[in-house]
């Protein structure tokens, strides 16, 4: 089983992050969106199809409830986005899923004989895997393992104090 924990996220990847905060807050009731633009993720701490990766990209966190939502637009080098929108356009990308167990998560989907697409950890803390999903019908799974400043920083998100 890859997963106990949670699911914590619903992303799309986008060409246009303002105007995707601005549709699906109208339609998800997503009141206020945090942006981070020019988030960069680098090949000391990503790896893209098991290569180092070196890309930016736009990201913007809201909530509805306590689901985050999350927007992915972008911006330079090649990436699991960029491959999603060379593929087939804007769309939902994933479900983040936060697994009791991260590294046992991994074991699992590689016995499973599912691909690991692209890894990393953000300022240390917070690692993500993404799984190809594809042969089930969504697109990517994310696995997270969220340190306890990623979490308060979410929580700050959530509560609309950013």
């Amino acid at each position: 089983m890859l997963s106990t924990g949670p699911i914590t996220q619903i992303a799309w990847v986008v060409t246009d992050v303002a105007r995707s905060e601005q549709f699906l807050g109208a339609t998800l009731g997503a009141r206020r969106w945090t942006r981070m633009p020019d988030i960069h993720f680098g090949p000391d701490t990503c790896t893209y199809r098991g290569e180092p990766a070196d890309f930016t990209a736009h990201v913007s966190l809201a909530y509805n409830g306590d689901m985050q939502l999350e927007l992915i637009q972008p911006v330079r080098g090649d990436s699991i986005y960029t491959e999603f929108l060379e593929r087939g356009g804007p769309g939902l990308h994933h479900l983040c899923l936060e697994p009791a167990d991260f590294d046992g998560a991994l074991k699992d989907a590689a016995a499973q004989g599912i691909d690991l697409v692209q890894q990393g950890t953000m300022g240390g803390q917070m690692r993500f895997a993404y799984l190809d999903g594809a042969a089930a019908g969504v697109p990517y799974v994310e696995l997270a393992e969220v340190g306890p400043d990623m979490r308060m920083f979410f929580e700050q998100i959530k509560k609309g104090a950013l």
